[in-house]
């Protein structure tokens, strides 16, 4: 019988932020992959009495690292009873994006993070010490200035391969990190194709003798963290910059429920330098960089567009950061 490889993937119980995990189930060649099981007592998600968590597959792509047939299977995780696990944050996703469907809201999310050598410094870091001040690292072209871009163009090809909408890449502005950019498209789309190419990611840095890791401050002192900047817009803000304000005004009424679901670390990296706004403080400019919100410059001269949540840390739950932008921004003009 003739048989395919699927590699189901679903986020654990693990907490303050939820890890990958995945296994292989083999599947006869023409049929899908159905419902499936797993210990939820290994993965912070159930008691050793009540062990059984189920997959539900969600979202199916090509494997572009074994290739063939074999497939990745994306799954939200329920309870026996098929409701949705209490770590399954895809589910209240999906309601709220189905409730505002008809403000067509777009996000691009725009993933930071780290290559770590196995002591636990980054890429391009001497075991004892720092390297030169930041500065030349961000889009840096030499070997002096980049470091795991073989890694990085694999992870590249994979999600491309994968049918991922990936819409580039790019250097970040310390030595080991780097950037990739998913969108735009859809809440529930956007947040799927992240965790699936968060995923290739870390799976082929296995095969370079590194880890990826989304930590949002991976290195002390004076360095940018990482985060995962969300570009939004609805249909209405693709027309009107009086929608472009709106949006924001509607963000500022209760900033700190955002900030408290946006990465746990947050206040390591919201300190108010390196390009950010203090967690606690609110604000949106049009080209700031140091706005919690950026209006980009270009929206301001077309009077239409979309705009950059700047929050977000690199370890945040996508599925969180969507539903609590579509909830804020739609619920205040429906």
């Amino acid at each position: 019988m003739s048989v395919y490889k699927a590699e189901y993937i679903w986020m654990d119980g693990t907490k303050p932020s939820p890890l990958m995990r995945s296994k292989t189930k083999i599947i006869p060649l023409g049929e899908e992959p159905g419902i499936w099981g797993f210990d939820g007592s290994s993965t912070n998600q159930a008691p050793g009495k009540a062990s059984d968590c189920v997959l539900k597959p969600v979202c199916i792509v090509p494997d572009p690292i074994r290739g063939g047939d074999d497939k990745l299977v994306l799954c939200e995780v329920y309870l026996t009873d098929m409701t949705p696990h209490p770590t399954n944050t895809r589910a209240p996703l999906r309601e709220v994006a189905e409730k505002y469907a008809s403000f067509d809201s777009w996000f691009g999310l725009e993933q930071e993070y780290t290559l770590m050598k196995f002591d636990g410094t980054p890429l391009g870091f001497p075991t004892n010490g720092y390297p030169a001040p930041q500065g030349p690292y961000y889009c840096g072209v030499g070997g002096s200035q980049i470091f795991g871009r073989d890694l990085v163009e694999a992870h590249l090809e994979a999600c491309l391969e994968a049918g991922l909408k990936i819409a580039g890449i790019n250097a970040e502005v310390m030595p080991g990190q780097w950037e990739f950019q998913v969108g735009p498209c859809g809440p529930l789309e956007v947040s799927d194709h992240l965790i699936l190419a968060r995923w290739l990611l870390c799976r082929i840095a296995e095969h370079y003798d590194c880890d990826a890791t989304f930590d949002p401050k991976p290195a002390r002192g004076d360095w940018n963290g990482a985060g995962c900047h969300t570009n939004f817009s609805t249909n209405e803000m693709r027309e009107s910059y009086d929608a472009i304000i709106a949006a924001c005004e509607a963000l500022s009424k209760d900033p700190m429920k955002h900030v408290k679901a946006y990465g746990h670390g947050i206040e390591d990296r919201l300190t108010g330098h390196h390009e950010t706004q203090k967690w606690d403080t609110f604000s949106y400019g049009v080209s700031d960089r140091g706005a919690s919100v950026r209006i980009p410059w270009q929206v301001k001269i077309d009077g239409k567009g979309y705009i950059e949540d700047r929050r977000p840390n690199a370890n945040c739950d996508p599925y969180l950061v969507t539903r609590l932008i579509v909830d804020t921004v739609c619920s205040d003009r429906a």
